[in-house]
Order: structure tokens, then C-alpha cells, then sequence
């Protein structure tokens, strides 16, 4: 069992950072490569601190780990230097671990039981750090090969959309044995763990070596072919027994009502980080740049951060960050945010510490040109929030109008749904009024054989979730085209995290 006073005697220590001056000069992760044994000698020690609780919230899935991590086991492994066992634990449950260990915010870090005293020098197992050293090692070592399907169903699967939630659904019915092709309208794979998020957090290597692994084990990939456009939708019926669909929620919100919304310089985030992903994978500049400009991002997420991030290693002059929210408290209420639930409080991300300006409580009220049609500032208001007579939230300017230099605006303020257009038309589906695709206990659509996992039903979520959907609904898939399944479910359709209303 874990050692039950580790807590005691090991302090909590993250991974160390590359220093900002030399990490902002490159697209590398941000975190100090460590030597072999060095890794393995603070990992082991920080998994000692895992008390393998009587009740261990840490992979609940309604206030942890949706995926059902089983994180004691692997962390009592990991003290004990079984990093091969360790490995086999974290698959069981988890595809892409060498991914969630470094994008996943960790939500079975701030529901673990040490998190209650959350300190610099206690508070929760770092969790993360150690789920990535775990999968990193197993790669380093040569330990994840392919996983061979025992039998051939003969079924033919067609996964539409590459992103997190398509790759585990791939993954999970090819080792089930049908035979499946996924479909990626872009010129490679990965969705938005390949053109959304920067390098500096997930260097593409790591997510080659995964879908080569995919590959040996049967999967098929066809890229540059969008589904409903180049491959008509009688012809996806005809040709397969169930399709997937796991196109994302990539229809942006924006806010086109803004007085000057349409000048050059002004872009949705998205349109900025794809960009410049594709100019780190050797497609050329970038058309959408921050060197040597002004930026003003208008939303406090984490697109927002990806942003920040990004402009810092193009060079910018200076970069803002808007949030129409008050600042959040850097501590749990627990009056109103009661542990184990998801606490809102400030967040700090390696980009933020890099530089750059967080303002609070404003909101630009219209954008400003030059002679050429190019932004140079925006306008701002401090607001308030409010609701009106219907209870809907309203956004009230309440001070001074403040005048900020602007070359580059990108809107990050989320997202409104799954993409419509010649693909669910041809499929006879519409978007529920929270612009995604429901479907029933079995992750089936309204139209038979079809079946839809990740933020194409959930709306825009974490990679965690996305994951945890695309297992479940490979086994909604299995249990449709042979009547039975042995594939795990960590989700039901309709799960949500645990939150304090």
C-alpha cells in the first residue's frame, strides 16, 4: 500500500521551468529537461505522497479524473519503482497519457484529498507531472507497442474528425477488431492537438509517436478530405456499418456588433494559433503575426493564454489580456466552491509569467483604424455585469472610455457549438440549442448507425473529456455492430463535473 505519512516528510515540488528569457526564444516545451535519473528520483518521491485515500476523489468522475484514472495504484507503483506496471495502469484507462500529462488543468489535482491544504510546500500530489513522466518513460523505454486486435469483426467504422475524442474512438474499436478510417479535413492529423494548441505546451512529436502506433495497429487516416464535400454522405453510408462523428466545436464566438470588428488586424484567436502551428510545422510564416505590434486579447481562457503565449515567441511589443469578469480570488471559497468541486480562482499559466497585462472588468467598445484600413487602437469601457428583465446577463459600461494602442485584437471568447453545413445536412441531424449533436445512452444520433463523442456533443471541454468520450462511445459503437462489448465506458452521455450551484 502507499506510504500513509508521505505527505509528512516530502514536500510538494512541481517541474521546474526553463528560465522566460530562453524559453520565449523557441517553440520547446517550457519545463527544464532533467536527466534519466534525476526525473525518476523526484517523481518517485512526489508519488509517495499519495496516501490512497479511503475514498479517492482524485479519479471520481463527477469531481476528478473522468477517464477513472486509477491514480493511487499508479502512484504506489511509480514509490515503489515499478514504472513498467505503472504504465500498464495508466493505459488501462487512458489513451493518450503522454497528452493529458501535459495540456490536461488536472482536476484530479484540485480534488485531491491533500488539496484541502493546499500550501507551496503541501497540498495535492502532482498528479500530472507524474502521469506524464510515467508515459514518457514507457515511450523512452520502448514499452508501448501496438496492441493487436485478437479477431476480425469485418465491420468497417468510419471516425469522422482526428482531435482526442475521434483518435480514442479509432483506437478502442481497432483493438475491439472492426476496421476503421478516420477522416481529417486538415492536411494532418490531430485536430486541435495539432493546429490549437501551441508547441510550447504539446511538441508534436509526442503526438506522432501515438498515431504511429495507431497505424501498426490498423487504423487507417485519410487527410485533406472533408466529410459532406469530397466524400459525399451516401457514399459514407453505403461504404460503412457506423460512423463517429467527432468534429469539435470549432464554430468561434464572435462579436461582429463591434464597431470596427471588420479592419485588418482584427482575427479570431483560433485563426492566430492555427497560423502559427502551421509555421512550426515548416508550412511557412505566418500571415497572422504579433511581432513588433501591440496585441490585445479579448478573453481571459485559455485560448487566451494559448495566445499569450504564442505573441510573446513572435515578438510582440507588449501584450493585454481583457476579461469582462472581476478578477477571481487566488484561494478556494469554500462557501462557495466547496471542495472536491473545480474551484474558479486565479490561474497562472507558464504564458502569464512570461509577460504581458491581465485587465479586469473591461470591455472594448469599438476599434479605431489608419488610413489603410489597418487597427491602431481600441476603445475600452470599465463594465459591470448585470442581467435584464429575462434574467439574461448583460455586459454595462460604467466608466471612462480608455484609449489602448492596438496592431493585432484576437477575440478568445469561446465557442458556440459543432460545425454545420453539408455533413449533418446529408445525415438528417440538427444542433440542439447548445449549438452540439445530442444522442441517446448509447451515443447513437438521431440517425441510425451514427453515433457523436467529444466537444461535437459536449461543447468545447477539456481533453480529459473529450478522451473519456471518445472510450465510451467505442463501446456504444461495439455493443451496436456485434451486440455485445468488453471495451470500457468511464462516461455516461449526460455526465457532468461536480459543481457547487
Amino acid at each position: 500500500m502507499a506510504d500513509p505519512q508521505g505527505f509528512l516528510h516530502t514536500f510538494k515540488q512541481e517541474a521546474r521551468k526553463r528560465p522566460v528569457s530562453e524559453r520565449v526564444q523557441d517553440w520547446r516545451e517550457v519545463y527544464e529537461p532533467q536527466s534519466a535519473g534525476e526525473r525518476a528520483r523526484e517523481v518517485s518521491e512526489q508519488a509517495s505522497r499519495c496516501m490512497d485515500c479511503g475514498i479517492p476523489f482524485c479519479h471520481s468522475g463527477s469531481s476528478g479524473c473522468p477517464l477513472g484514472n486509477l491514480i493511487p495504484e499508479w502512484n504506489d507503483l511509480v514509490r515503489r519503482g515499478r514504472w513498467d506496471a505503472a504504465a500498464e495502469r495508466l493505459h488501462a484507462t487512458n489513451n493518450f497519457p503522454e497528452v493529458t500529462g501535459r495540456v490536461c488543468p488536472a482536476p484530479c489535482e484540485t480534488a485531491c484529498v491533500l488539496s484541502l491544504a493546499d500550501t507551496h510546500t503541501t497540498g495535492s500530489v502532482t498528479i500530472k507531472r507524474i502521469e506524464q513522466a510515467i508515459a514518457d518513460i514507457a515511450w523512452e523505454k520502448g514499452e508501448v507497442g501496438p496492441v493487436l486486435p485478437a479477431l476480425s469483426t469485418g465491420k468497417q467504422v468510419a471516425v469522422v474528425g482526428s482531435g482526442p475524442a475521434g483518435l480514442a474512438a479509432a483506437q478502442q474499436l481497432t483493438r475491439a477488431g472492426h476496421e476503421v478510417t478516420v477522416y481529417e479535413r486538415d492536411d494532418r492529423l490531430g485536430g486541435l492537438l495539432r493546429y490549437g494548441i501551441p508547441a510550447f505546451k504539446l511538441e508534436k512529436s509526442v503526438l506522432d509517436q501515438r498515431l504511429s502506433q495507431m497505424r501498426v495497429e490498423g487504423t487507417r487516416f485519410v487527410t485533406e478530405v472533408e466529410v459532406g464535400v469530397e466524400l459525399p454522405v451516401s457514399s459514407l453510408m453505403s461504404r460503412f456499418d457506423a460512423v463517429v462523428l467527432a468534429t469539435g466545436a470549432l464554430r468561434a464566438r464572435d462579436n461582429r456588433d463591434v464597431v470596427g470588428r471588420d479592419l485588418d488586424g482584427v482575427h479570431l484567436a483560433m485563426d492566430h494559433l492555427v497560423a502559427s502551428n502551421h509555421e512550426c510545422e515548416g508550412d511557412g510564416p505566418s500571415p497572422i503575426t504579433a511581432r513588433g505590434k501591440h496585441v490585445v486579447i479579448i478573453g481571459g481562457g485559455d485560448t487566451g493564454a494559448d495566445c499569450l503565449g504564442t505573441a510573446h515567441r513572435q515578438g510582440a511589443l507588449s501584450v493585454t489580456q481583457l476579461d469582462y469578469n472581476p478578477a477571481l480570488p487566488v484561494e478556494r471559497d469554500e462557501a462557495s466552491m466547496p471542495w472536491p468541486a473545480w474551484p474558479m480562482i486565479l490561474r497562472t499559466s507558464p504564458a502569464h509569467a512570461e509577460g504581458g497585462v491581465r485587465r479586469y472588468e473591461v470591455a472594448v467598445q469599438r476599434f479605431l483604424g489608419d488610413a489603410e484600413g489597418h487597427v491602431r487602437s481600441m476603445i475600452l469601457a470599465e463594465v459591470r455585469l448585470g442581467r435584464d428583465e429575462a434574467g439574461r446577463r448583460q455586459i454595462v459600461p460604467v466608466g471612462e472610455e480608455i484609449e489602448l494602442p492596438c496592431d493585432l485584437a484576437l477575440f478568445a471568447i469561446g465557442f458556440e457549438g459543432t460545425e454545420t453545413g453539408p455533413l449533418l445536412d446529408g445525415l438528417g441531424l440538427e444542433t440542439n440549442r447548445r449549438g452540439t449533436l445530442s444522442c441517446g445512452s448509447d451515443w447513437q444520433t438521431a440517425t441510425p448507425g451514427v453515433f457523436v463523442c467529444g466537444d461535437a456533443h459536449r461543447g468545447a471541454s477539456l481533453v480529459v473529456w473529450a478522451i473519456a468520450e471518445g472510450r465510451s462511445a467505442a463501446r456504444g459503437v461495439d455493443e451496436y455492430l456485434t451486440g455485445s462489448s468488453e471495451l470500457p465506458a468511464s462516461v455516461h452521455p449526460t455526465a457532468l463535473p461536480l459543481t457547487a450551484v
